[in-house]
């Protein structure tokens, strides 16, 4: 095989997700009516929003060797730390700031920080204690999912401020402004992955752990400040539920870390560790929220919905041991 044949397989191997999706988008263009209008595409992404920060987090993790599943319930604590201090109505404490501008950085900073602090305890049991990072999260995934009822009650916050909630009304470029903080991660982050020194050690960490150590590279730091950034980057897709809902629920949220380890898993990182984009990721997010819509378009029951992504992930998986298999022989 020459090296430019090689270089384009691999090319081909790493943005595979990229051609799935346009491939499924002009499959429904041309199937469905309607389908194919700027509406549709802008639905697409304001609703792939929150999936997708929260798909960030998860993973930086992956991308480690571990494992995250408390995202989920870090995010709906988050949102309903929101709801409850600057809801009007329900359990909403209707908390007013002046400024009334505040409102926004001070939210985001309880739900960030909320979400830290849960990824700082994971991260050390994880890491310091060295103790398995399914369990830990689990733990954390029905502790904190406990701490959302108990706090609430069981009931909602509703109406959240003005000033906040902008975020989900106005738009730029017919984009919401929610949906542009998304964006906004992957670029980030992206860019945090590929072009910086943190970034690579993440990825060596993955692929050999103790070879990282021995290089002289501080992976229990490094793997720590992983779990605390997920942690974070959940707390952030939290304040976009809030934003979205105007408020929280007791169940806001549920089945999100499913979607999100689909899209992660679709969008090519691996399971194994060491491999994966944040682009492939973002891709993998809107391919999800392609199919959900084309799903309604067709008036089709939400239960397809499942099916199709548990096939998805089937699939991911299955092509992610065919990539490995093809890689070795390639090296």
């Amino acid at each position: 095989m020459t090296p430019r044949t090689r270089t384009t397989l691999e090319f081909v191997l790493d943005n595979l997700v990229w051609f799935m999706l346009i491939l499924v988008l002009a499959l429904f263009s041309a199937l469905i009516p309607n389908y194919f209008q700027l509406g549709i595409f802008t639905n697409i992404i304001e609703a792939s929003s929150v999936l997708g920060v929260m798909s960030i987090g998860l993973a930086l993790v992956i991308i480690t060797g571990h494992m995250d599943l408390s995202v989920e319930s870090v995010a709906a604590l988050s949102a309903m730390a929101v709801g409850i201090l600057f809801c009007s109505a329900g359990i909403g404490l209707g908390i007013k700031l002046s400024p009334e501008w505040l409102m926004v950085p001070v939210s985001l900073l309880i739900a960030c920080a909320i979400g830290a602090l849960i990824g700082f305890l994971n991260g050390v049991l994880i890491v310091k204690l060295k103790m398995s990072a399914f369990i830990i999260t689990l733990a954390s995934f029905i502790w904190v999912r406990g701490i959302v009822l108990a706090v609430s009650g069981g009931r909602s916050a509703q109406d959240l401020a003005p000033s906040i909630r902008v975020f989900a009304i106005e738009r730029f470029l017919g984009i919401p402004l929610s949906a542009w903080i998304a964006i906004a991660c992957f670029v980030v982050f992206s860019v945090l992955m590929s072009k910086t020194p943190f970034g690579r050690h993440l990825v060596m960490i993955g692929g050999n752990e103790t070879a990282t150590f021995r290089a002289g590279i501080r992976v229990t730091r490094n793997l720590i400040l992983a779990f605390v950034m997920a942690g974070a980057i959940a707390g952030l897709a939290g304040w976009l539920l809030a934003i979205r809902t105007s408020g929280a629920t007791a169940n806001l949220g549920v089945g999100l870390l499913f979607n999100a380890f689909a899209a992660v898993v679709i969008g090519g990182v691996s399971l194994k560790g060491g491999v994966g984009s944040l682009p492939g990721v973002y891709a993998g997010v809107l391919l999800l929220s392609s199919i959900n819509t084309a799903i309604n378009l067709m008036g089709l029951p939400a239960n397809y919905t499942q099916v199709i992504h548990g096939f998805l992930v089937l699939a991911a998986v299955l092509l992610d041991t065919f990539k490995q298999k093809l890689r070795q022989r390639l090296a």
